[in-house]
């Protein structure tokens, strides 16, 4: 005999009708038992007037972060006991924007929001003494960018050398080339000499081959910015006795309206590695303003002695020049001492041969004369080869090793002046090349400070 089995009736709706019993199942996707196909998304399931809210939802604690805001909100400030971070142990942050290698694609979009209009870029040239007003626009910039800016061409020994002997006056009293102008403040100009621009079809033999060096030097260019791998023991600019450097090469480069390239940023002539060059006006500007507001990360490598300890770390101190007759060297002085300047260095130990000699990437944060090599030696570990602050007693070269400075500017991330980001590195030069291969180092190991921080 048959039985029969009574389900059970649905509940009434809120119209009084019956709905059909959910089927078991149908509601394992969400987790909920009885959970049917009318709950997907249908206004009205489950409670009358809307749809039912999660039960499992909790309010947001204060200071928590929604999915939608999260990155906008503060780090939470350190606890007691939490474990200090290693910047060498793994991406703490991104250490540098996406496609790194490779400069990227600009975007001539942003010239309108950023390029700053050009002041007076066809004055004609003094013939006898003139006082100029310095206007908005060139409010905060150098004295000798101010005169190539107004008077396109003048050459750099041109302005170095009307600056130096007190030719050009601001507010009545000399000024340095490096002095920053403000607006409202007046310039006295002396009568000033244009250089004839000079086109690729009139260069001598000797410029012809000016030009392919620094062609064979190019790393990266384009319509505005030229990145060169700068030989060690070539100097960046003239100086006494110093009759070949990079700024007197770049003459070859004159453009048709007789503007010549711009140094962006300075290295030690025995350093090598990359050097920022502008090649006009507007991208000198830009770059310039990125070295001063940090925007711009610089890594350097470097063999020095020994092995530091610990083999990640922060140098901070403050720096003055000490000047001589013979020569000029920078001191670790004391806050508040004349002339001293607060240097902050990061450095990692990469790889070491033994205990002798240690692979060390740096990343200067701040930007001052031969920072890099004082902060080594401030430390006991002067770098190879620096004829100036190595001064370890009893220690011995090893065998091989040349006698030169093993300091390279690896690698430069700057924004670049029409959107996107310059990222480029430089190999290791001969001499330091040498060395890695007698020690065994291997030049294309992981770089911990890759995720130093930046300030």
């Amino acid at each position: 005999m048959s039985r029969r089995v009574k389900k059970p009736l649905a509940k009434r709706g809120p119209d009084g009708a019956r709905g059909k019993p959910a089927r078991a199942g149908l509601g394992a996707k969400t987790g909920k038992p009885g959970a049917g196909k009318a709950l997907a998304g249908k206004p009205g399931a489950g409670k009358p007037g809307g749809a039912t809210p999660p039960r499992d939802a909790k309010p947001l604690r204060a200071g928590a972060l929604s999915k939608t805001s999260r990155g906008e909100g503060t780090a939470r400030p350190p606890r007691s006991g939490d474990k200090p971070i290693r910047f060498g142990a793994g991406p703490a942050r991104p250490s540098r924007p996406p496609g790194e290698g490779r400069p990227r694609p600009a975007q001539p979009a942003l010239v309108e929001t950023r390029e700053r209009p050009e002041a007076k870029p066809d004055a004609p040239l003094p013939t006898k003494v003139e006082t100029v007003t310095v206007t908005a626009d060139e409010n905060g910039m150098r004295v000798d960018r101010f005169l190539e800016a107004r008077f396109p061409g003048l050459s750099f020994s041109h302005i170095q050398r009307i600056v130096r002997k007190g030719e050009l006056r601001v507010n009545g009293k000399r000024a340095d080339s490096k002095d920053r102008l403000e607006e409202g403040q007046s310039v006295r100009i002396p009568p000033l000499k244009l250089d004839t621009p000079k086109l690729p079809g009139h260069l001598s033999e000797a410029e012809q081959k000016t030009l392919q060096t620094l062609k064979a030097m190019t790393l990266f260019e384009d319509a505005d910015v030229l990145v060169l791998n700068k030989p060690a023991g070539l100097a960046v600019q003239g100086g006494s006795g110093t009759t070949r450097h990079i700024d007197q090469m770049l003459e070859v480069l004159r453009d048709a309206k007789g503007q010549k390239p711009r140094l962006v940023h300075r290295i030690d002539k025995e350093t090598a590695g990359c050097l920022l060059v502008a090649k006009t006006r507007f991208a000198a500007t830009a770059l310039t303003g990125s070295f001063r507001h940090r925007s711009a990360r610089k890594i350097y490598w470097a063999l020095v002695a020994g092995v530091p300890k610990p083999k990640q770390g922060r140098i901070s101190t403050y720096l003055a020049k000490d000047e001589s007759e013979e020569d000029s060297i920078m001191r670790v002085a004391k806050h508040g001492d004349d002339g001293a300047s607060h240097a902050v260095t990061y450095y990692a130990v990469v790889e070491t041969s033994g205990q002798k000699l240690a692979w060390v990437s740096l990343k200067p944060v701040t930007g001052r004369t031969h920072q890099l090599r004082a902060h080594m030696a401030h430390i006991g570990h002067a770098i190879v080869g620096d004829p100036k602050y190595f001064n370890i007693e009893n220690w011995q070269l090893p065998g091989g090793l040349q006698n030169r400075l093993h300091l390279l500017a690896r690698r430069i991330v700057i924004p670049h002046p029409r959107g996107g980001v310059i990222d480029v590195s430089a190999p290791l030069p001969p001499h330091m090349l040498q060395s890695w291969n007698l020690l065994g180092l291997e030049h294309d190991r992981f770089d911990p400070i890759e995720h130093a921080p930046e300030e």
